[in-house]
């Protein structure tokens, strides 16, 4: 099962041909240096939501970190990388084919309870239209919902109200028009707190489902 919070960086590879195009159009820039024939153009592109993630890339010969949008760097072996911003011109131009074929980015939503209930919180109620907006703008989507508790009670209590929790939500969801087939409900419930507190301890914030739409 996927962690609905998970969020990996956005990169795109290709090899030896856009390569040696990125560095003909980089000139001096273009610290990588010459391109190898196995070498790889790497690129950090930002989420649809604008945010940007970090990666690093590396080979015997050294390491580049890629922390900004469109950061790109040419791999290839006993070369050591270096970092370069491509301009969006030059990332359409490139990958253009490439990210228009790629499914649309996973998307995440987490929903709230009332305390020691499967009663969604007025403001995680107010939600749900735009969750079933967004499953229904994909061509196959995949739902995947995961209860969570505090923890005041027992852990295996816990988990069979974090469980109860994703069922109802799946049912809201199922009853709002989406197939039953392509909404998975789980549970993990005091096991995975949002924020850490001791035993028996009533926290709202770990009360919550997560969904994940993909």
């Amino acid at each position: 099962m996927t962690d609905p919070r998970t969020i990996a960086p956005r990169l795109v590879v290709l090899g030896l041909a856009a390569a040696a195009a990125f560095a003909a159009a980089c000139g001096p820039k273009n610290v990588a240096g010459p391109i190898r024939p196995d070498g790889a153009l790497i690129v950090l592109l930002p989420d649809e939501d604008g945010s940007t993630g970090r990666a690093s890339v590396s080979n015997p010969a050294g390491t580049a970190d890629l922390t900004a949008p469109r950061n790109a760097s040419n791999v290839a072996p006993n070369q050591r990388p270096g970092v370069v911003t491509m301009s969006e011109a030059d990332v359409k131009r490139l990958f253009g084919d490439a990210l228009e074929a790629l499914p649309p980015a996973p998307q995440s939503f987490t929903l709230y309870f009332r305390f020691e209930s499967d009663e969604l919180t007025e403001e995680s109620k107010a939600l749900v239209p735009k969750i079933l907006a967004t499953v229904k703008g994909r061509s196959a989507p995949e739902v995947v919902v995961v209860g969570h508790t505090d923890t005041m009670g027992t852990p295996s209590a816990n988990f069979a109200l974090g469980l109860k929790r994703a069922v109802a939500v799946r049912e809201l969801l199922v009853a709002s028009g989406l197939d039953a087939a392509t909404v998975e409900a789980t549970s993990l419930g005091e096991s995975f707190l949002l924020i850490q507190t001791p035993n028996d301890t009533p926290e709202p914030r770990n009360r919550r489902v997560e969904i994940a739409v993909k």
